[in-house]
Formats: structure tokens, sequence, C-alpha cells
């Protein structure tokens, strides 16, 4: 399976409107997969509210320092399990080797 690649650009303003700082980023149109064909199932675990209020209420029961984290990268930095690659971006393309594609490590 072969994933697109999209370049994405933002100007971030001051609240005069003066330009702060350009911002540009890579991203995979994984959008474009086909259910069963491209990928199997998809699951994202969430948590339920009720677990939340029980396990802060034994913590707080048994005295048990509890610390929050932020897991908002947590699915970026997962290995993938199966072979993933994308295209070369437009504009970034190997004039050599202009059909490689490159290995994607990571989610």
């Amino acid at each position: 399976m072969v994933i697109t690649l999209k370049r994405i650009y933002k100007v971030k303003l001051d609240e005069l409107g003066g330009i702060l700082k350009n911002k540009a980023r890579l991203v995979a149109r994984g959008y474009h997969q086909e259910d069963g064909i491209d990928f199997e199932d998809s699951f994202a675990m969430v948590t339920r509210l009720e677990a939340i209020r029980i396990f802060l209420a034994y913590a707080a029961h048994k005295n048990i320092v509890a610390y929050q984290i932020d897991m908002k990268t947590a699915f970026l930095n997962g290995n993938l399990r199966e072979k993933v690659y994308v295209s070369q971006p437009d504009g970034f393309v190997d004039q050599d080797n202009p059909n490689h594609v490159y290995n994607l490590k990571k989610a």
C-alpha cells in the first residue's frame, strides 16, 4: 500500500495581523485508503468517564498521588505492524529515482 503525502502551510499572525512565523508540515493522506483493501480494522481506545472517576475516588481514599499527563502524541509515535509506504511529496521528487517510495516506520 502506498499513501500519498500533502504539504500543509500555515502562517501564524500576531494580534495586529503581523507575521509571527511560517509553519509547514508534511501529512499522509490516509483517508484515501479503502476498508478491506488497505486496512482490516481500526480501533482507538477511549476511557469512560465513570472509570476515571472511580480511579480518582480510589486514589483519594488510599491517599495515592495521581499525576495527569497529556497523551496527544501517543498514536503518532507508535510502531506499525504492517508495511506502509508513502510516495515522494510533490516538489521533492528525487530526479534520479522518481518512482521510489519511502517505508513508513512510525504511525
